[in-house]
Formats: structure tokens, sequence, C-alpha cells
């Protein structure tokens, strides 16, 4: 299983931006796959998961209604479209496979 997370930069509040990973080593279009997130200083936290065929998306309440995730099985990808974005959501993003994890991209909101 390899997953790689890209995407990530500096926002300015209020910005957008989206997450990209890429899947390899098993039947991606076979599984659900989520999307977490860790603060610095705090413990990881779940933010979205998308089942295999993009039907049934579930979030947070911390995100609930500013992030999408989305997935193109064909590509082999998973993706999460940040929007109205905090200072509070400055966090490492990783993308999971259960209890497997990317190395992460950094996202940074901050004027």
């Amino acid at each position: 299983v390899q997953l790689v997370e890209s995407g990530g930069g500096l926002v300015q509040p209020g910005g957008s931006i989206r997450l990209a990973c890429e899947a390899s080593g098993f039947a991606f279009e076979a599984v659900s796959m989520s999307w977490l997130r860790r603060a610095p200083g705090k413990a990881l936290e779940w933010i979205s998961t998308i089942t295999r065929n993009g039907r049934i998306t579930t979030y947070a309440d911390s995100v609930k209604g500013r992030f999408t995730i989305s997935r193109d099985n064909p590509k082999n990808a998973l993706y999460l479209q940040m929007t109205d974005l905090r200072s509070e959501d400055t966090a490492t993003y990783y993308c999971a496979l259960d209890n497997t994890l990317g190395q992460g991209t950094q996202v940074t909101v901050a004027s």
C-alpha cells in the first residue's frame, strides 16, 4: 500500500486549496478512503470518509460545509477540496486506508 499526498501550502484565511492523494498497491476502487489531519500539538483527527463508489461521504463537524471529499477511481486518486479556510485548519493532512497513512502534506492558514 502506498499513499502519496500533495497540494498543501500556505493559504490566507478564507482561501481555498485542493489536496490530492495518489494511491497504489491495492484495489483502490474496492475500498472506502479517508482524510485525517494532525494540528500542531494535537491528536490525529478524522476529517472525512468516502465510500468506494463515491456515493456516500461523511464529514467531521469541524469541516462540514467547507470541505469536500471526492475520488477518481480510474486514476486511483483521492481529493479534498478545502474552502473558507481558518487558522485552526492548519495541520498536516493525511489520506488513509484503514490504519495506513501517507506521509502527509502540510497546510498552513495564515495571513
